[in-house]
């Protein structure tokens, strides 16, 4: 008796394409806004001190850094679920300022809220074969296990960062009083 198992590539050409436009446009979405706060630093700075977060200037190092350098990740497909995992912390406190000054359902789900599940959605599916990660590497994905992990490591860092600078609870069930 003889057992035969057919390998499947895996991803197909179609899947590679869709992972490289979906890397194409967070990536770039991605390096646009670390790259605008990299320039204007101050005014990232003046933002996060007005907003009322705690230690400004590292705050604003810390998403220009997480912005750049991941959107530099997923855009050329390098260290992909690193990359992804920087995003999805940013995004997920982008987020947060966005809807800490109101209840958190009257803010629509705006683009942080996007750009964190495109991340998430790429550090579950890996980079594809269009992808340094694949080139260099010889592989575009990470385990499971890896990817929940990034993805937990990636949700719990902008939490530690959102409480420790800026001491306050993002989401709230009714409008903040005053």
């Amino acid at each position: 008796m003889t057992n035969t198992i057919d390998v499947a590539p895996r991803t197909t050409g179609m899947t590679d394409t869709g992972l490289l436009i979906l890397r194409i446009a967070i990536g770039a979405a991605m390096l646009q806004a670390g790259l605008i706060k990299a320039f204007d630093f101050g005014t990232s700075v003046e933002f996060m001190e007005s907003s009322g977060w705690r230690l400004p200037a590292f705050g604003a190092f810390m998403v220009t850094a997480a912005e750049t350098l991941g959107g530099i990740g997923l855009l050329f497909g390098v260290l992909t679920p690193l990359a992804a995992c920087a995003v999805i912390g940013a995004m997920v406190d982008a987020w947060a300022v966005n809807v800490s000054a109101d209840a958190f359902w009257s803010q629509p789900f705006n683009v942080p809220f996007l750009a964190a599940f495109a991340a998430a959605a790429l550090l579950f599916t890996g980079a594809g074969a269009i992808s340094v990660d694949e080139r260099v590497f010889g592989r575009s994905r990470v385990s499971a296990r890896a990817a929940v992990g990034l993805l937990v490591i990636g949700v719990a860092a902008a939490v530690v960062t959102w409480i420790a600078l800026n001491g306050t609870n993002p989401i709230h069930f009714t409008s903040p009083q005053g």
